[in-house]
């Protein structure tokens, strides 16, 4: 899977288990490419989304939700997340 497929399939995922106004994914790996833990075919994204559902959660439970939509996605692609909810 390249990054731009996974961009594709978690903002999918997203936008049909929440109400969502606004998402942008943006792959962040080349920051990660020297790391030691870097792994091909593992990617590092930044999600910044607008949500009212999320707003009325807490940061932990709106995280929560967001990596269990993601698991399949997390366990085989994605390095690392970076959530920003606005």
């Amino acid at each position: 899977m390249d990054i731009n497929q996974l961009i594709e399939i978690v903002k999918n995922k997203i936008l049909r288990e929440i109400s969502v106004e606004s998402i942008e994914i943006v792959d962040k790996t080349f920051l990660h490419k020297k790391h030691k833990t870097h792994q091909k075919g593992k990617f590092h994204i930044k999600i910044v989304i607008s949500s009212k559902e999320l707003k009325e959660l807490n940061k932990i439970s709106s995280n929560k939700k967001i990596y269990k939509i993601l698991d399949d996605e997390i366990k085989n692609y994605i390095h690392s997340i970076e959530i920003i909810l606005n």
